[in-house]
């Protein structure tokens, strides 16, 4: 945790003071920060801003915290939606913490034909909340990631893709002739001088889960108008792919 995140209930007194009563956020205090009374913590309001408090009392299952400080705006989200097939529940956990970490705006969890149907009754779904609050922590975020479950893919990309689609779109498919980077240098070619970084970058991006996507998916998503693109020779595991692809909206797509 690189912050303390706190839900709009446990402030006190117009924010002049909160309280800690999460047992993983009370361990991580004690056991990693070996925080004292007195000392300063980095903390958030779910939903607001980000600031400091100091610690003025720890008891077993709780942590006073005073001088409360939320001036800080959190950080700006990447103007994507990640379309990620349904994985494995046990990978699913990271997925959703790094993507939200790396502040994907949305994230469709989608059915494919390498999804297995079990994966949709995994109690990981029921978890996502909680995933996502490891994510924001770990980013110094206060604003969670919008995410919705699809468990049929073609009525979605059928009816429903087409209105989400606000800047392009591009599907991870490694072996797409076209390559992300050379995708990149075609819009920076064709499109007018003064269009910034971030508007070359498509709003939407499609990642299969272990196996990928199959052709007749690739193909019904380039009928709406998406772009399967590879990013690279190596055949990468889900986790990989997805932080691979979203470094390039990290590093390049906030003007």
């Amino acid at each position: 945790m690189n912050c303390i995140l706190l839900a709009e209930t446990s402030f006190q007194h117009d924010n002049a003071s909160a309280y800690i009563n999460d047992l993983a956020q009370i361990a991580h205090v004690n056991k990693v920060l070996n925080a004292q009374v007195g000392d300063g913590l980095k903390i958030g309001q779910l939903g607001g801003q980000l600031g400091s408090a100091i610690i003025k009392a720890i008891t077993s299952d709780s942590i006073q915290l005073s001088d409360i400080q939320l001036t800080i705006n959190p950080p700006a989200k990447l103007n994507l939606t990640v379309v990620l097939a349904l994985p494995r529940p046990k990978v699913l956990r990271r997925l959703i913490m790094d993507m939200t970490a790396l502040g994907v705006n949305d994230i469709i969890l989608i059915n494919s034909y390498r999804t297995q149907k079990s994966y949709w009754q995994s109690p990981m779904l029921a978890r996502l909340d909680e995933f996502v609050l490891e994510g924001l922590q770990q980013g110094i975020d206060t604003i969670a990631p919008r995410i919705s479950l699809q468990k049929r893919f073609k009525p979605f990309v059928e009816d429903e893709l087409a209105s989400l689609i606000t800047n392009r779109a591009i599907v991870a498919h490694p072996y797409s002739a076209l390559s992300f980077a050379q995708y990149r240098q075609n819009l920076e070619n064709t499109e007018p001088a003064h269009r910034s970084v971030n508007s070359l970058l498509p709003s939407m991006v499609f990642i299969g889960a272990e196996g990928g996507w199959i052709d007749y998916e690739v193909e019904l998503l380039a009928e709406q108008g998406c772009t399967p693109v590879n990013i690279g020779p190596r055949i990468l595991r889900t986790e990989a792919a997805v932080n691979v692809i979203l470094g390039q909206w990290l590093l390049e797509g906030q003007d």
